[in-house]
C-alpha cells in the first residue's frame, strides 16, 4: 500500500518572492511552526542535501531525517525526496508553483509509503500530512504575504 496527498493554497504575493521564501531552507525553521533546524550538508548548483529536525513531539521524541532537493525556478517546480527514510520505505515530494491573476498557487504532492514497523501506517500518515500541512500552508502564506505587504 502507500500513500498520496496533494494541498495547495494561494498566496497573494509576487512569484520571485514567493518562491525565494519557500527555497530558502535554511530559513525554514522560521517559516515553519514544525522545524528546530536545518543543517545544509551539500550544495550542488540547485540541489541541496540537509538535516532537519523537528520540535519534540507530546512524548519528547525529536524527529529528524536527511532530504535531498532538486530546484528547478525555470519551470517553478521542486522535487525532494527524503535520503534517511526513518518511519517511511520511501517519501517523495514535489512542489509546484503557477502565476495566477490572485498570486501564486503553491501545491505540494507528496507519495510515501510507510514501514511495516512505522508508528501509523499510510492512512494514518495521509491524515496527518494532509492535516499538518494545510496548517503550514496557511502559516506559510500569512508570513510571506507579510512580508510583500511591507516590501518598498
Amino acid at each position: 500500500m502507500s500513500g498520496h496527498t496533494e494541498n495547495e493554497i494561494v498566496i497573494d504575493a509576487p512569484m520571485e518572492l514567493v518562491w525565494e521564501r519557500t527555497n530558502d531552507v535554511e530559513r525554514w525553521p522560521e517559516l515553519f511552526s514544525e522545524y528546530a533546524s536545518v543543517e545544509v550538508l551539500e550544495r550542488d548548483g540547485d540541489r541541496v542535501l540537509f538535516r532537519l529536525t523537528m520540535h519534540p513531539d507530546p512524548a519528547g521524541k525529536v524527529w529528524s531525517w536527511v532530504s535531498e532537493r532538486v530546484a528547478d525556478q525555470a519551470g517553478r517546480t521542486v522535487t525532494a525526496r527524503r535520503v534517511e527514510t526513518g518511519p517511511f520505505e520511501r517519501m517523495n515530494i514535489r512542489w509546484t508553483y503557477e502565476q495566477l491573476d490572485t498570486g501564486v498557487r503553491m501545491r505540494w504532492t507528496q507519495d510515501f509509503a510507510m514501514k511495516p514497523d512505522a508508528p501509523v501506517d499510510d492512512e494514518a500518515m495521509t491524515k496527518r500530512i494532509n492535516d499538518n500541512s494545510r496548517v503550514q500552508m496557511e502559516l506559510i502564506k500569512r508570513k510571506v504575504e507579510e512580508v510583500a505587504c511591507t516590501a518598498p
